[in-house]
């Protein structure tokens, strides 16, 4: 199977911009076996065929324990990366116990955290100096629309971020494609499916049906949203709060004069 040429150039695009990629790079991927992190694999794989940089890959799967029969699962996964000439780890993290440990706490955010803690100690152990992740164009919007409805916020995660307690640098060479043409482009893989006790039932999950059901009012919305991302989008805007200190002397020039 081929990229197709409009993932190809999107993805190359990212990498170009975003400076994602350079000579000497170990980047550890990200791979949990579902269509966006085994579309990753297999474009980076691409990619180190036909770019001109000398870089290599490594892979690491995580069982977060969700599920008893996620090991036999994750095979499907190792034999994807070994066909790929990638090597591929798995490494067992009790997430589920530590969802359950920590009730206070959002069940996605305790699951992210241990996830990236066990990603970046990997890639140290490994040599590694970049992870690569698979969030893609829906992930950036989704998060930056439910940053604004939950923070009043406009936030969201970077294409590329330096790690400078671990001094490593995350990159998403994904970030310019469309959750769709990927769905699309993986139908012959073996995806699987999320194991997951809270999937479809989360507050990205919301987020993802609240855009859709407002883009049939809205048809731009998402594009808008997305152009929304870029620093040169932002408007007019209020200026920041004032501090009591700041409003003090202007309060009492109003109340007493002078």
């Amino acid at each position: 199977m081929v990229l197709p040429q409009k993932i190809f150039s999107k993805i190359i695009r990212a990498v170009v911009e975003f400076d994602l990629i350079d000579d000497g790079d170990k980047i550890l991927i990200g791979v949990s076996g579902g269509k966006d992190s085994l579309l990753l694999t297999y474009a980076l794989a691409t990619l180190r065929e036909r770019m001109k940089k000398n870089f290599s890959l490594t892979a690491l799967t995580i069982d977060s324990k969700f599920s008893d029969d996620l090991s036999e699962k994750i095979s499907a996964v190792k034999n994807f990366c070994n066909e790929l000439e990638i090597s591929h780890d798995v490494c067992e993290v009790d997430i589920a116990a530590l969802i359950r440990e920590q009730k206070n706490k959002s069940p996605c955010y305790t699951c992210a955290y241990f996830r990236r803690a066990v990603m970046n100690r990997k890639a140290q152990e490994l040599g590694a100096n970049k992870i690569a992740y698979a969030h893609h164009l829906d992930d950036a919007v989704e998060t930056f629309f439910m940053s604004l409805l939950s923070s009043g916020q406009l936030t969201t995660f970077q294409p590329k971020t330096f790690l400078d307690r671990t001094n490593l640098t995350v990159i998403r060479p994904l970030i310019y494609l469309r959750e769709a043409e990927i769905k699309n482009f993986t139908r012959g893989f073996e995806v699987l499916k999320s194991p997951c006790p809270f999937d479809g039932a989360t507050n990205r999950q919301r987020t993802k049906n609240l855009i859709a059901e407002l883009e049939k009012s809205f048809p731009d919305l998402f594009s808008h949203l997305a152009a929304a991302l870029r620093k040169n989008s932002i408007g007019e805007l209020w200026d920041a709060p004032k501090t009591r200190e700041q409003m003090q002397e202007k309060y009492f020039a109003l109340k007493f004069g002078g």
